[in-house]
């Protein structure tokens, strides 16, 4: 049987499918975000241009894709040129096994290869573990805002 270390070392990134859709949404609905698999793989398929957005997921030998991350380009007037993490998930129990650092990781290599000279990431301020996951990895807290949201 294989354990956590050995799963890692199978553990592969890789962009994501149209057919990791159902994981993709399962996962989500993990983060509070449901979504069925047909609205997971429309979204993913109106993600576009590759060039301003990439969806990586950490696929596993053993378990299938165990997690996922949303990275876009951030063409801002106010600031050079950003990237920003939209959304990273890992599976219950999967987590702090390194999924999420080689999500992470892979977000970033992506981020300077499109001309970015930083990343930035919001979190609820109820993701205690999060937010000590990404202070792990050199993020900063540097602002407390309130979103605002209004359907159309």
């Amino acid at each position: 049987m294989m354990n956590a270390i050995d799963e890692n070392k199978e553990l592969k990134i890789r962009r994501a499918k149209s057919g990791d859709a159902p994981q993709l949404a399962e996962l989500s609905a993990q983060l509070g975000y449901p979504a069925t698999a047909a609205q997971m793989r429309k979204r993913l398929l109106g993600i576009n241009p590759t060039s301003q957005h990439a969806v990586f997921v950490a696929d596993s030998d053993k378990s299938g894709v165990i997690g996922w991350i949303h990275v876009s380009r951030q063409p801002l007037l106010e600031v050079e040129i950003r990237a920003e993490v939209n959304g990273l998930v890992v599976a219950e129990g999967q987590r702090s096994q390194g999924a999420g650092a080689k999500l992470l990781a892979a977000a970033e290599n992506w981020a300077r290869k499109n001309g970015c000279r930083g990343m930035s990431v919001r979190s609820n301020v109820i993701r205690d573990r999060a937010h000590k996951f990404y202070e792990r990895h050199g993020y900063e807290h540097y602002k407390t805002q309130k979103s605002f949201r209004k359907p159309l």
